[in-house]
């Protein structure tokens, strides 16, 4: 079971930066005006746009709450103890599918406009990689955590 999550955790952790600043998706406008932010351009361009509550929904629950919850993996499996660790992971699991409802709601506002077409790109794979290493961490962490 460690042995399992030493490797899904680095990975997990590796996947979560790469998703950060890699390009999320390819957006194309009228054939040949071509956008591929990363999640952290877009935040940072809602916010020099004025946009600065929606920039700061998005940092806190794509970027804040999911690297939170990679951090206390990290801890819980190092400690090998079960107080906080369970607590503070049943709390941020209730949130980890947020960051990935996020980018697909940008992905379908950008297909459903009709002026701009979109495709993902590595950035959405490392970001949706992470998401779902970090669902499959958690309980293993948990089961490693008890047993101890």
């Amino acid at each position: 079971m460690l042995a399992v999550l030493g490797l899904l955790l680095p990975v997990m952790s590796f996947s979560f930066a790469l998703g950060l600043t890699l390009p999320l998706l390819r957006m194309e406008r009228l054939y040949f005006l071509q956008d591929t932010p990363s999640l952290l351009e877009v935040i940072t361009g809602l916010f020099a746009e004025g946009d600065q509550a929606l920039a700061l929904v998005i940092f806190l629950f794509s970027v804040l709450l999911p690297g939170l919850k990679i951090v206390v993996l990290h801890l819980a499996c190092l400690q090998r103890r079960a107080g906080w660790a369970l607590k503070a992971l049943s709390t941020l699991g209730k949130w980890s599918m947020m960051d990935v409802m996020l980018v697909a709601l940008v992905i379908f506002a950008a297909k459903t406009s009709g002026l701009a077409t979109a495709s993902g790109l590595p950035g959405l794979w490392f970001y949706g990689a992470a998401a779902l290493l970090s669902a499959v961490s958690a309980p293993l962490c948990l089961r490693a955590v008890r047993t101890s």
